[in-house]
């Protein structure tokens, strides 16, 4: 049997196959630790992506086999063409404006206060 993560890196080298296409990033309250996946299907272009999130909070995100097998099958369940795949954690797994105020660093993530997450990405 193939391992997910084999699955979900080989399909992300294979660049832009067109749509459906979805973006998957990891988040975790420092670098060293995803507690969260976020996997945002896009069937069309201009479509609003429909979004699931994964949560983890006794093995690394990226490295535990059920989110892995679940976001597999959504890419199969939605036939997704093109991933777009992050495996460095991205940030802060909570979310502005619903688990802290916006323009506010999250309080129970000091890890990310200050830093720019995109940075990395250029």
């Amino acid at each position: 049997m193939v391992k997910p993560i084999t699955i979900l890196r080989k399909k992300a080298k294979l660049g832009d196959q067109g749509f459906p296409r979805a973006t998957l990033a990891f988040y975790g309250p420092d670098d060293k630790k995803a507690t969260k996946a976020v996997l945002g299907i896009f069937l069309r272009e201009g479509n609003e992506s429909t979004i699931h999130r994964y949560f983890s909070e006794d093995k690394d995100a990226r490295f535990k086999v059920e989110v892995q097998q679940s976001i597999v099958a959504r890419l199969n369940e939605h036939a997704v063409k093109s991933l777009i795949m992050l495996e460095e954690i991205f940030g802060c797994p909570h979310e502005e404006g619903i688990d802290y105020p916006e323009g506010e660093a999250c309080p129970k993530c000091p890890f990310w206060k200050g830093r720019d997450r995109y940075a990395a990405l250029e």
